[in-house]
């Protein structure tokens, strides 16, 4: 008899990491057509004669309409799944990126961006969940990071494609990556069909008490939220003006700026990768304290560095605050179990919320000011990492 249970639980294991696999390359094709967006910046700006104003509102059309989508299309999917919907939304950023490829003015360029934030906005909260669907023995750090890194390693190649490919031969060849959506939504059609077939494998368990009232609840929620925002505007000015930043400070060209942003989110990438199992080794509580507040000597000293400085600088920064936000994730999906769809649409929305207004702002004060000012300012916001230190240890207390 146990030798059939372990033939039995082989398959399904192998399956569980097929799934996570799928799923997090689907992040990474999701982000990366997402992040040509950012990474064609100063190619809009040359080709529209866009202000760093109107640059920042392309950023925060589209993090609002990716963000404020993001808990409702969780709360509901928590009652009702939705198989079909990921594949939905790879066909919203498709529609975004082939008006991308042909947008001729402002208001053109605001409705891709807003097409492409719609189709986060329904993909994350589900593919989140299908991540920790597919964890196995108490490895959910491991699957959020495993499916984060993805998203992160996406991001990462958009820039080396906008450099390779788009600079080279103008807006148009965006449309050129529809053919990367075409992909993803075949890979997400098998998805769709795992997740038909297990709709409540998470969120149908009885909760696990940990003994706090809904207002500690809410306070802990509170803090993540505002490590979130210090973590996100923080990004937000380095993946909307860090190659602004680098052409002013070193006067680089274009497309040497954006293989530096490459760089920085390849560190990014990495940083996901090591914070979701680190997690689950030493405890999410000391993850998210060392992640935020540990990136601050590097923010702090990235303004006043040469260029080989600015460099490392912004990479040990990008991993360190990377590594954070799986753990983050995971933290909150403990803190209210059986509400992952909503819990991972509110972090996620929110954390997309905060770029799109971060990047907003960050962009008036860079026309007003200059784009080396702005990172100055924004030098002293890991900071905000101290508040970490009223986390309780959810994992601890459920135990």
């Amino acid at each position: 008899m146990s030798t059939t249970t372990a033939l039995g639980a082989a398959p399904a294991h192998d399956s569980r990491s097929r799934i996570l696999g799928l799923i997090s390359l689907c992040h990474c094709l999701n982000d990366m057509m997402q992040s040509l967006i950012l990474a064609s910046y100063p190619l809009l700006k040359q080709n529209h004669g866009l202000s760093f104003t109107q640059i920042g509102l392309l950023t925060l059309t589209y993090q609002c309409t990716s963000s404020l989508l993001q808990p409702l299309v969780g709360l509901y999917t928590d009652r009702k799944p939705q198989p079909r919907s990921l594949m939905a939304a790879m066909a919203f950023t498709l529609m975004g990126l082939l008006l991308l490829s042909q947008a001729s003015h402002f208001p053109a360029l605001l409705c891709a961006a807003a097409l492409v934030g719609m189709g986060s906005s329904i993909f994350h909260p589900e593919a989140s969940r299908v991540a920790r669907m597919a964890a196995a023995g108490g490895k959910a750090g491991f699957a959020q990071s495993l499916f984060q890194v993805g998203g992160n390693a996406g991001s990462a190649l958009g820039p080396l494609l906008a450099a390779t490919v788009v600079y080279p031969h103008g807006q148009t060849s965006l449309a050129a990556f529809s053919a990367v959506a075409l992909v993803a939504m075949v890979l997400l059609n098998q998805v769709s069909h795992w997740y038909a077939s297990h709709p409540r494998r998470h969120g149908q368990r009885p909760p696990v008490e940990h003994g706090y009232s809904r207002a500690k609840v809410a306070l802990i929620l509170g803090i993540l939220l505002l490590l979130v925002f210090s973590k996100y505007f923080y990004m937000a000015s380095m993946t909307s003006y860090y190659t602004f930043y680098l052409m002013s400070r070193f006067a680089l060209d274009v497309q040497t700026a954006q293989m530096l942003l490459f760089v920085f989110m390849f560190a990014v990438a990495l940083g996901a990768l090591l914070g979701g199992p680190l997690g689950d080794r030493i405890g999410r509580r000391r993850v998210i304290w060392f992640s935020i507040l540990g990136a601050a000597p590097f923010t702090l000293l990235l303004p006043h560095a040469n260029l080989a400085g600015t460099v490392a600088l912004s990479f040990g920064a990008g991993m360190i605050l990377a590594s954070a936000f799986s753990s983050i994730v995971v933290y909150a999906q403990e803190l209210l179990p059986g509400r992952v769809g909503m819990v991972s649409g509110l972090m996620f929305g929110f954390a997309f919320g905060v770029g799109g207004i971060g990047a907003g702002a960050l962009g008036q004060l860079a026309d007003h000011y200059g784009v080396e000012a702005v990172y100055q300012w924004c030098a002293w916001l890991p900071l905000l990492g101290v508040c970490a230190m009223w986390l309780p240890d959810v994992r601890h207390e459920r135990a």
